[in-house]
Parts: structure tokens; sequence; C-alpha cells
């Protein structure tokens, strides 16, 4: 174990000795940084995550869309008719299940995914691109082994 060994009597170990709170401090960075960068865009980081799966995987059903980017039905759907009240994404019914929403994006939606996916690049090597490629590739080795080792499931989202 890397943190001090717990006994009862033993104070509180520090913060600074938790990798939690080191992913967590960048993390936070990271996110606001990214979430400012965009909203230049008027699009929320929940947007352009849904904007970024449908790029590549649209047309799909709502429900395939809230599975890709792992939330639930009705957040989905508020999230969708935002993107289609901004032109971004367009809707449809299903052709063999009237009930079943399908789901594309604009011509605008596609140019927009292209550009704030820039901004995505920049925001990364702004904050890892003086790591060694090394470095780099270990760091996201390492975070997605405990990704998979933990399995989890939960995307970030927000």
């Amino acid at each position: 174990m890397y943190i001090a060994a717990m006994t009862p009597d033993a104070p509180p170990t520090a913060f600074e000795y938790h990798l939690g709170y080191w992913l967590r401090f960048v993390s936070n960075h990271v996110s606001r940084t990214f979430r400012d960068r965009i909203a230049a865009f008027d699009v929320t980081v929940a947007e352009w995550v849904a904007l970024r799966s449908l790029y590549n995987r649209a047309p799909c059903t709502l429900k395939q869309l809230a599975e890709q980017i792992g939330i639930d039905a009705g957040a989905t759907s508020r999230l969708a008719e935002r993107l289609i009240q901004k032109g971004l994404a367009s809707r449809k019914d299903g052709t063999t299940d009237r009930r079943a929403i399908i789901l594309e994006l604009t011509a605008e939606g596609r140019s927009l995914v292209r550009r704030i996916g820039k901004e995505a690049d920049r925001n990364d090597e702004a904050f890892f691109g003086h790591l060694p490629r090394t470095d780099h590739d270990g760091l996201l080795r390492i975070l997605q082994g405990l990704v998979a080792t933990h399995r989890l499931t939960e995307k970030p989202t927000t």
C-alpha cells in the first residue's frame, strides 16, 4: 500500500497522498477548461458528447444514443431536443416502429463536431502535450486499465 498504514490512532492521511485527489484535481481543470472553450459554440459538454457520438453512429435511435453516451432515456430525450432546437440534429420516426425516434446530425451539426473536435484536441494538447509520448501512452494505458479492472461503465458526459 502506498499510503501510510492505517491504525486506529493514526491521523487521517493528507489529501496529497491520495491518487484520487490528484486525478480529480487534474480532471476538474481539464473539464472546466474544455467547458469554457466550447461555450463560445453555444454547446454544453453533454451536448458535445451526444454530437460526437452521433457523428460516427448516426442515424441511430434515441435508445441507441442513450446507450452510447451512458445516460438514461429521459435525459437523452431532453438532450436530443436541445440539439434539434439548435438545428444541430434532426429526427424522424422509425420506419418499422413508429415509436422509435431516429436521430442524425444536420450539416451544421457535422460541421460543428469538426470545429469542436479541434478544440478538444487543443485542450488535450494544453494539458498533456508536455508529456513525453511514452508517459502519455503509459498514463492512457493505466487509466484504461483502471476502467477495465473496476468495470466502470458510467461515462463522463458533464
